[in-house]
């Protein structure tokens, strides 16, 4: 869910499933929906190999979310035409109408909302971890995140003077207390932004917005257990205390959030945090999730990028699909 300016300018320099409002009708045989993606890594696919390389900035795969929704929909004679894909890794709800910083001498991505038009009639979007500052959060826990491991995440550990191991009682009273409130009140004002300016650009398009999978289980001793490959333990050094905080109080939290305002908006929403509980990264051979600083799929700078809990390529086919479901049952279809 997170990436950092110095990796964009990195890579450009290498050159309940849904929550039913009223359902539109089912398309015409052959006729397409006119469709726009708009989102953050968990969208486009970081980590996953290979990436488009015209998106390198960006750091989006190849085959992301929007290929896998297409291929599963056209399964099932619902044809989208995609207009334009302009997730981005690292974007947070306000890069929907701000441009966002690339970093370094890379040109900063031009403002979502751009790609949406009046002839558009579906709107797929997926932010809001980097709207809370999720990777701060998890430099907050992580001591290794706070050196040379975590440099392609964005931003410090929310405060540096309090120890990592103790970021689960810091979060809970005082001024970590505070920041995080204030977080989550920014998240629901830009959720209530999203939702406006959508609604401006693109007035007769269906919203669907898409939660986030679930990255931790309920039975937090299954994080116990090394990597099936050796590459450490699912949530490195995060401690264990804070493992049900990070579930509960953060993704938990802002999965109810979104959708709220997505019922509150008459939009659909995808909820991959009830959906996959059973393939979070804590879950070995069978996660949907990479490990945190377990090496990804993508190499750039003779380098593996590291997993920052992004949906891998399980993940990915597995919340298509869900998201695929979701909009073929607001057109009437049921599952391939």
């Amino acid at each position: 869910m997170t990436i950092s300016r110095s990796l964009c300018a990195a890579a450009a320099a290498l050159a309940s499933l849904a929550v039913l409002a009223s359902a539109p009708a089912a398309s015409s045989a052959g006729e397409a929906v006119p469709t726009v993606f708009l989102g953050d890594g968990g969208v486009g696919g970081y980590g996953i190999a290979p990436v488009d390389e015209s998106r390198l900035s960006c750091v989006r795969a190849a085959e992301n979310l929007p290929d896998v929704i297409e291929d599963q929909l056209a399964d099932q004679s619902i044809l989208l035409d995609i207009t334009a894909d302009v997730s981005c890794s690292g974007a947070a709800l306000r890069h929907v109408w701000e441009e966002q910083d690339l970093g370094g001498d890379v040109a900063p991505a031009p403002p979502q909302k751009r790609a949406l038009t009046k002839e558009t009639r579906l709107v797929v979007a997926g932010l809001g971890a980097h709207t809370v500052e999720l990777g701060r959060i998890l430099k907050q826990c992580s001591a290794r995140l706070r050196g040379a491991a975590g440099s392609l995440l964005p931003g410090e550990a929310v405060d540096t003077r309090s120890p990592a191991a103790e970021c689960a009682a810091y979060f809970t009273k005082g001024a970590g207390a505070d920041w995080l409130t204030k977080r989550f009140e920014q998240a629901e004002k830009d959720l209530e932004k999203l939702f406006s300016e959508i609604g401006s650009e693109s007035p007769s398009a269906e919203v669907v917005l898409v939660g986030y999978p679930r990255l931790i289980p309920a039975d937090v001793k299954r994080c116990r257990a090394a990597l099936p490959d050796g590459g450490g333990r699912p949530l490195a050094d995060i401690p264990e205390s804070a493992w049900p905080f990070l579930d509960e109080k953060v993704q938990a939290r802002l999965n109810s959030s979104m959708a709220q305002r997505a019922r509150t908006h008459g939009a659909h929403f995808v909820d991959l945090y009830a959906a996959t509980g059973g393939a979070t990264t804590c879950d070995g051979p069978d996660r949907a999730i990479g490990g945190l600083l377990e090496p990804s799929g993508v190499t750039l700078l003779h380098q593996k990028l590291p997993w920052f809990l992004h949906p891998n390529e399980t993940g990915r086919d597995a919340n298509g699909d869900a998201v695929a479901q979701a909009i073929a049952a607001m057109y009437g279809r049921g599952p391939a």
